[in-house]
């Protein structure tokens, strides 16, 4: 499913499904525009959630709660107009899914019709099972998320680890059940101690995406912003940084103010020119 360009092809839920047998890990990244999601798709990434993380990486927004589905939408077209690869899903916002089923349907076709995405994600466990169920049976493929689920974050009083006692860690095991059992084709696990998440992952015939929930799951996912170091808000405790982009993004920046002030840039090498001849004439003109 993976090797030179020219052994490659696009990745179906069918391979994720054959990595979980094979014991082979899938990879994913949670990624929102088109530059990010070339380079991903060219270095093998088997997954591209466009994430509504990009709330606040890309957009600015404290949570994920304000993104819109149009907002949404706009980077999804950029992920897939980039991804030739990839499986890419595409991340329901807030509300786009729980106010019926449906608006449910509606919103995550947006997702297959105009976003070109694989399929969608849906936030929830056991009381979004019948939202799952639906969007399936509309023909649409799901991947659920369970655990921290952040567009809840009210109603969990803040971004916490879930299932870390007995009653949470049964709660977190019943909802992958019942997001299986719904029909999902995937589903993440965020925030969930390792131990629970190789329990959930040994019990479902599916397979589970972890985003900080150990090592036990049968991929691992996380958002680019965070392993390239470009969003310093926060760096939760999961997260391995891969590179320091941030920063020498910021120092470039500098670099360049101090060039263009100090008249360092640009020079005559960055400059274009007319023939003497013909800058005679047009002296002569004016």
């Amino acid at each position: 499913m993976t090797g030179t360009n020219s052994e490659r092809r696009k990745i179906t839920l069918f391979d994720l499904q054959a990595m979980k047998q094979q014991g082979r890990k899938i990879t994913m990244l949670s990624i929102p525009d088109y530059p990010m999601a070339l380079l991903a798709d060219r270095a093998g990434l088997d997954t591209i959630l466009v994430g509504d993380s990009l709330a606040m990486t890309v957009l600015g927004y404290d949570t994920t709660v304000p993104v819109t589905m149009e907002e949404m939408l706009h980077h999804t077209k950029a992920v897939t107009r980039a991804t030739k690869y990839a499986f890419v899903v595409g991340d329901m916002p807030f509300m786009s899914n729980n106010t019926s089923e449906r608006d449910a349907i509606i919103n995550a076709g947006r997702f297959m019709q105009e976003g070109g995405t694989d399929s969608v994600k849906v936030e929830g466990g056991a009381n979004a099972a019948h939202i799952v169920t639906a969007i399936v049976k509309a023909g649409i493929p799901v991947m659920g998320h369970i655990g921290l689920t952040p567009q809840h974050i009210s109603l969990l009083g803040g971004y916490r680890v879930q299932g870390r006692d007995v009653h949470t860690a049964r709660r977190v095991i019943d909802d992958a059940l019942a997001i299986e059992e719904a029909g999902a084709f995937a589903i993440i696990l965020e925030c969930v101690p390792n131990q629970i998440s190789k329990i959930v992952t040994e019990r479902l015939r599916i397979p589970t995406i972890s985003y900080g929930a150990g090592e036990s799951c049968d991929g691992q996912g996380l958002v680019a912003h965070d392993i390239l170091g470009m969003f310093d808000k926060f760096t939760p405790k999961f997260v391995k940084k891969y590179a320091g982009l941030g920063e020498q993004i910021q120092e470039a920046f500098e670099a360049y103010v101090s060039d263009v002030v100090s008249g360092q840039f640009p020079t005559d090498g960055h400059s274009f020119h007319i023939k003497k001849e013909d800058l005679e004439k047009v002296m002569g003109q004016v």
